[in-house]
């Protein structure tokens, strides 16, 4: 039995920084530079590119599957954990795991920090990067599921299908976080779709030329 709620909790009683507190303890001396968290970004995007790479050039560097299938499960589960873990909480508030109570009862928990100093702290650019990650890898391993699919490569299949499960299961996670658990997942994902491009679209019709980009302004459908 599983259930799924939207709360802020800890995630363990020993969480060493509590959730929505991280940037609390961050270095001052980053303040208004364009990353706030550059590390972090650059492994957020790090691991599930390089699977992709791998995916798409192994064989000109090895022709044995076994050693291609190893390395891209193992860049994409430590681009699973470190999207899981890490990257959400840091980079845009948001964090969703998995506990099972005294009665052995499942709970999914997605949290949102959504207080008006959090998002303040928000940086713009990074949050742009977590969802374009977010969003579009998933876009690139359908397609390989589709080209192994055709191409009649069902060894590759298997390694293409972990790697849309991964990846579905960060996005979704994060999904639910950002619209919360009692809304459709579809019009919330389609909502998510338009706003930004209105979003993008305003922006792009209202603002002049060489002024820089908005930076109060909150993300939509935060729960």
């Amino acid at each position: 039995m599983a259930s799924a709620t939207v709360r802020n909790v800890p995630l363990l009683d020993d969480d060493t920084i509590p959730f929505g507190e991280e940037d609390d303890m961050r270095d001052p001396s980053r303040a208004g530079q364009k990353y706030t968290h550059p590390y972090v970004t650059f492994f957020h995007l790090f691991f599930r590119g390089a699977a992709i790479v791998i995916y798409m050039f192994c064989g000109w560097f090895s022709d044995s599957f076994i050693t291609s299938f190893v390395f891209v499960v193992l860049f994409l589960s430590a681009d699973f954990w470190t999207v899981k873990n890490i990257s959400g909480r840091l980079l845009v508030g948001l964090r969703w795991w998995n506990y099972v109570d005294d009665d052995g009862v499942s709970h999914w928990v997605f949290e949102s920090k959504n207080s008006e100093s959090y998002q303040s702290r928000v940086n713009k650019n990074e949050q742009r990067i977590f969802w374009l990650g977010l969003i579009l890898c998933p876009v690139f391993w359908s397609l390989f599921f589709l080209f192994a699919l055709f191409g009649l490569k069902f060894k590759w299949l298997l390694l293409v299908m972990i790697a849309i499960a991964l990846n579905a299961a960060n996005l979704y996670g994060y999904v639910k976080c950002n619209y919360g658990a009692s809304k459709d997942l579809n019009s919330a994902a389609t909502d998510f779709v338009k706003t930004q491009l209105f979003k993008n679209a305003v922006d792009i019709m209202t603002r002049p030329s060489g002024a820089p980009p908005p930076t109060n302004v909150r993300p939509t459908g935060v729960v």
